[in-house]
């Protein structure tokens, strides 16, 4: 089955899987480049991608996309979504068992797209794979967790909240194409005996 097949089949069963919370926002399940090296992954739709049925489209997304054209990328260069697929209320932060509850789509969306590299967005993201993790330590540092390589960075929200942060978010981002070259070359490397 083709990969946009594979994930238009998860998109229905998430629409059709009546013991999901949040059900009275609308379904962002995520888009972009199927066949990509780099998978952006947030933590939760806000106002403006509720209303588009996008993800990162607000301010968010116009800071990521400036970011990705600065290291000579594209928005459809990439896959974008996020672990909990619809608007808490409010734009509160996503509630652990909201997150426990969306987990198992996002697995399947991960190991349908097959990423060379995830690049988590914000700490919610980053501790579905690390839980150990925390965000002003780890960003910006390359990870291997469950067979993926993890690149952490400051959430663009937050990052636009702080100097400091969009100082560190804008360096993590320029070192992503050095990132994802170290990723390619771990991934072909031939085994060794040693």
């Amino acid at each position: 089955m083709e990969k946009r097949d594979a994930l238009q089949k998860l998109e229905r069963e998430l629409i059709n899987d009546m013991s999901l919370p949040l059900r009275e926002a609308n379904l962002v399940f995520g888009e972009g480049n199927t066949n990509c090296k780099i998978l952006f992954i947030g933590e939760a739709p806000g106002q403006k991608e509720d209303e588009l049925r996008r993800p990162f489209v607000g301010r968010s997304g116009q800071l990521l996309n400036k970011m990705l054209e600065e290291i000579g990328l594209k928005r459809e260069d990439v896959y974008i979504t996020n672990i909990v697929k619809r608007r808490p209320p409010g734009n509160r932060d996503p509630l652990p068992h909201e997150i426990e509850a969306y987990k198992p789509y996002l697995t399947r969306q991960i190991e349908i797209i097959k990423p060379t590299i995830v690049v988590t967005l914000g700490r919610f993201s980053m501790n579905y794979f690390l839980p150990e993790a925390k965000i002003s330590r780890d960003q910006g540092r390359l990870f291997r967790a469950n067979g993926f390589f993890i690149y952490p960075i400051y959430h663009p929200a937050a990052a636009m909240r702080g100097n400091s942060m969009m100082a560190e978010f804008r360096e993590s981002f320029e070192k992503l194409p050095k990132a994802i070259a170290r990723c390619e070359g771990l991934l072909h490397k031939p085994a060794t005996n040693d």
